[in-house]
């Protein structure tokens, strides 16, 4: 049984995570501030599902506060990993407050890589972005591609994050891998995401609004094959860069019409201009998961959506309302 500082455990990814963990037998110190970037009600569902579990803790914390973590650590002791998947995401939101991003995902980054060293954690996982690669990467997008000229603060910030972690691995030998999460989706997801935002309008008769003409397409992958491999990266692996998730690819069109084949009803989409922080296409390339981790994504892109669309249907009496920007 190992203890692991889980930061971001209330949110989409960090969550699953989280459970997965407890599953194993595993102790979870989860630590979230439970900001409102965006819907709280979200995170407060996710959060419910793991409190009163056997070998989970939760702190109400934000990582850019350097005092609150060390509290942690003092009262913790030794952790066996340090998952930070705590975040300020999306896109078009850094272009609007910046400075919010690079004290969340610079400074938290940097105040959670100087407390492992300080208290001899052995491993650290960042959450890193697709968004990293900047405009018209090589598809599938592997590793390898540009990473200098992101688009956004968002990606910015998380160029930052990761140069930190590599610099703490050259210089102490904090064991460390990065993922570059590519999309991913299912129950709960962000609100800020397209498959949440769609199932909502779709389900509840709005209109569905498509920032480009919805032949840009994304490459999806369902959450419970981005936590498995998020664990599987707890490994040694000296420093590594690794893409995760993102694997199936589809345009927004026609996943509009996926949904609405399962929810049953028509979207009335109105077509905007796209937003010059948005990308026209993301897939990626990961045969470095698969080689280096063994991660094989286990749940085909129908499946995901029919899980999603059952959850948002038994969850519809609060998920209906909840904010979709």
């Amino acid at each position: 049984m190992a203890r692991y500082l889980v930061t971001g455990a209330a949110g989409f990814i960090g969550a699953r995570v989280s459970e997965l963990l407890l599953t194993e037998g595993h102790e979870v110190v989860g630590v979230d501030n439970l900001n409102d970037a965006y819907d709280v009600r979200l995170k407060d569902w996710r959060l419910a599902r793991l409190q009163g579990r056997q070998g989970f803790v939760f702190e109400r914390v934000d990582i850019a506060q350097f005092e609150g973590l060390q509290a942690i650590f003092a009262r913790y002791g030794r952790f066996d990993a340090i998952i930070n998947l705590a975040a300020r995401a999306g896109v078009r939101q850094s272009v609007e407050n910046p400075w919010v991003y690079v004290d969340t995902n610079v400074t938290g980054t940097l105040n959670l890589l100087e407390l492992g060293r300080r208290h001899d954690t052995p491993k650290f996982i960042l959450a890193s972005t697709s968004s990293i690669y900047g405009e018209n990467p090589p598809m599938p997008t592997p590793e390898t591609a540009a990473s200098d000229r992101p688009l956004q603060p968002y990606a910015a910030s998380k160029k930052g994050a990761e140069a930190l972690c590599h610099s703490y691995h050259y210089l102490y030998g904090t064991d460390v891998t990065v993922f570059r999460y590519f999309t991913v989706y299912g129950p709960a997801g962000r609100p800020d995401m397209v498959m949440f935002r769609f199932a909502q309008w779709i389900a509840e008769g709005r209109t569905v609004r498509i920032n480009g003409d919805g032949e840009q397409t994304r490459g999806f992958t369902y959450l419970d094959d981005i936590a498995r491999g998020t664990i599987l990266g707890l490994r040694p692996l000296g420093y590594e860069i690794i893409n995760l998730g993102g694997h199936e690819e589809i345009s927004i069109n026609a996943l509009i019409a996926r949904l609405e084949h399962l929810l049953g009803r028509k979207a009335q989409v109105e077509y905007l201009p796209l937003h010059r922080a948005d990308m026209l296409a993301n897939l990626a390339d990961v045969r470095k998961a698969q080689q280096v981790l063994g991660w094989q994504a286990q749940v085909e892109l129908n499946e995901g959506l029919a899980r999603l669309v059952d959850w948002y249907q038994q969850e519809r009496s609060w998920a209906s309302q909840v904010l979709t920007p």
